[in-house]
């Protein structure tokens, strides 16, 4: 318990009090946002806003992760290490998408398809040292390794672990269009695994995790959850600096591996309902304006829908926010249903 607070103490005060420092530099060199011309027109001032936050982020997390450990008893495990390398990985991807986007002075970044593959790169290396390197449940779970008890083979498993991480890491990327949204709401997301992980922690037993690993995930957990809080502090509207892709990539990198190493990557869709809902406004605005020629929103993601129907930003982020927290709520509590059932059998 104590190396799962220090780890969202240290984080905090590292993405709070490190974000300025960087943001001062990233105003020197002149590094900020390019608008999409294609998004709302209040947005445009927001051109030139410091971006690449999602560094400082990733330097929360990290320290969070490590400085937890020391004079705590806490073990490092395999399977927390694996997390921090996939998010350092997938932040790395934003980077060079960021960078892209700053030095050719445009909205567009990485090529689609270039960046699909190394979000595939990162997914199939992630899950297969999963496999072999932490020798990790294999499994198609909803809150525990065996509910429902479907043992995948190593090729699907990795399959299924790709197919995870590239789908949530960009469910927050296109959640991460207003100030604040995606950082706040993906606080309440990791908070959530935070508690789940502890709860495993404490009832090893029922969930046949190592309490080492349980405990582990929940310190990276709330590494996560203080580097997003933190950075929020900036963030929030009007934002002084944006996370970018590197931020965005990298914690909803974060998320999905969490939810696989718990065993809980079927309850995420509850977990992050708002970042499946926002995608599947993109689906859905995709597939009326190709397939019938009109438009489901008038713009997509949702949160600029709600925008240009004439909802002030800060309205849209807070009523996303608790939304967010909601669907949080409602995963915890189908988690701890799920406990309540299997411990009335034993």
């Amino acid at each position: 318990m104590i190396a799962i607070f220090t780890a969202g103490g240290i984080s905090i005060l590292i993405s709070a009090f490190g974000t300025p420092i960087f943001l001062r530099f990233l105003k020197r060199k002149r590094i900020g946002q390019q608008i999409r011309e294609d998004g709302p027109a209040g947005h445009a001032w927001k051109a030139g806003t410091p971006t690449m936050g999602g560094i400082m982020m990733i330097v929360a997390v990290v320290a969070g992760y490590l400085l937890s450990h020391i004079g705590t008893g806490t073990t490092f495990t395999r399977q927390g290490v694996l997390i921090i390398a996939a998010v350092i990985g997938s932040g790395m991807i934003g980077l060079l998408d960021d960078f892209i986007k700053v030095s050719r002075k445009r909205s567009l970044g990485l090529d689609k398809k270039a960046k699909i593959f190394l979000q595939v790169l990162v997914g199939v290396g992630f899950s297969l040292a999963t496999a072999y390197y932490a020798h990790g449940d294999k499994t198609f779970s909803f809150t525990r390794f065996n509910f429902p008890y479907i043992v995948l083979p190593v090729a699907l498993w990795a399959l299924w672990g790709t197919f995870v991480i590239v789908s949530e890491s960009n469910a927050v990327n296109l959640t991460d269009g207003l100030d604040g949204l995606a950082a706040g709401s993906s606080a309440f997301a990791f908070t959530g695994l935070a508690l789940i992980g502890y709860w495993l922690s404490r009832h090893y037993a029922i969930y046949k995790i190592p309490i080492s690993h349980a405990v582990d995930m929940a310190v990276v957990a709330s590494s996560l959850a203080g580097a997003c809080v933190g950075f929020l502090w900036w963030n929030a509207a009007p934002a002084k600096i944006f996370m970018g892709d590197t931020g965005s990539l990298a914690i909803g990198t974060g998320l999905a591996c969490l939810a696989l190493q718990m065993n809980v990557a079927l309850l995420l869709p509850i977990l992050g309902g708002l970042f499946l809902i926002v995608t599947l406004s993109v689906i859905i605005q995709v597939i009326a304006y190709k397939g019938f020629g009109k438009r489901v929103f008038r713009m997509a993601p949702l949160h600029h829908h709600f925008e240009l129907v004439g909802w002030p930003e800060t309205t849209v982020i807070v009523r996303f926010w608790i939304i967010s927290g909601l669907f949080t709520g409602l995963a915890l509590g189908a988690f701890y249903a799920d406990y309540l059932s299997v411990r009335a059998l034993h």
